[in-house]
């Protein structure tokens, strides 16, 4: 819950839009991530240790997720039930094993896009050096937003890690940096609120970040874009619409694009 008058609200989403390094009062600090460290895994928990270089990159620092139709199969605005865990479908996590495929909300079953669910097992399996993953998702109500999180906490990625246990709990140490919705300081533009965010929490340049959004209520990737740059390379995220949510080509070409971009920017062929 957010006690700011609307004019302090107003002040934070400036100072992040411009990249200002100060506190905003609406932020949680984070620790600065250190992108050029070996994640650090415990060798007693469920995630494998980090193999750097085990992809051909470069990649991304940082890759944000849409969820409604992009990340998943449903819009939770049309939803009215928030998930839990006595209503999963069982079934196979692309060969992986047997995991959570579904989560019910009332008679609606939410799944992960296969884009999705291999983005996910590749980021679990470390092949993407320091790469780290959140949401952006301008969910349209309250409801909607505990939706959105009661599935990510079911949703598994492999048999017994919930993308949730990955995304907040390994990526971010618990910390949930997640801009899901549209309530104050958030709002429907997330060029002009979650991004500047994102980059404020994270400390990722937005040239560093990749980006999938459906695009289907708006094109927030283009303006994403156009909005949200670096001063020095003058590049904000690499994007990719799925209009027809995240499949494996529209990953495989997220990946490409987004290491074209670097390679041109550095000149190497």
């Amino acid at each position: 819950k957010f006690t700011m008058s609307r004019r302090r609200i107003l002040s934070a989403i400036v100072v992040a839009a411009t990249n200002s390094f100060r506190s905003a009062a609406f932020l949680v600090p984070h620790k600065t991530a250190n992108f050029s460290t070996q994640l650090k895994l415990s060798s007693d928990g469920p995630f494998p240790e980090s193999k750097m270089g085990a992809g051909h990159g470069p990649f991304p620092y940082l890759c944000v997720f849409d969820l409604d139709a992009c990340f998943w199969d449903q819009e939770m605005y049309t939803l009215s039930k928030i998930c839990d865990s006595s209503n999963v479908v069982k079934g196979d996590l692309n060969g992986r094993g047997e995991g959570v495929v579904g989560v019910m909300s009332g008679r609606s079953k939410i799944s992960l896009h296969m884009g999705s669910l291999i983005a996910l097992q590749n980021h679990y399996d470390n092949k993407f050096d320091n790469m780290k993953v959140c949401f952006a998702s301008s969910a349209d109500t309250p409801l909607a937003e505990k939706i959105g999180r009661s599935a990510l906490k079911l949703l598994e990625v492999v048999p017994g890690v919930s993308v949730w246990d990955l995304v907040v709990g390994r990526d971010w140490d618990g910390e949930d940096i997640n801009q899901i919705g549209r309530q104050p300081p958030l709002s429907s533009n997330k060029a002009a609120t979650h991004f500047p965010i994102l980059r404020e929490l994270t400390k990722v340049p937005y040239d560093r970040m990749l980006f999938f959004d459906d695009c289907q209520w708006g094109d927030h990737c283009g303006m994403v874009e156009a909005r949200c740059k670096e001063s020095e390379s003058g590049r904000g995220p690499t994007t990719v619409r799925t209009p027809y949510g995240l499949g494996r080509e529209e990953w495989a070409e997220g990946l490409s694009k987004y290491a074209k971009n670097i390679k041109n920017e550095m000149n190497v062929e």
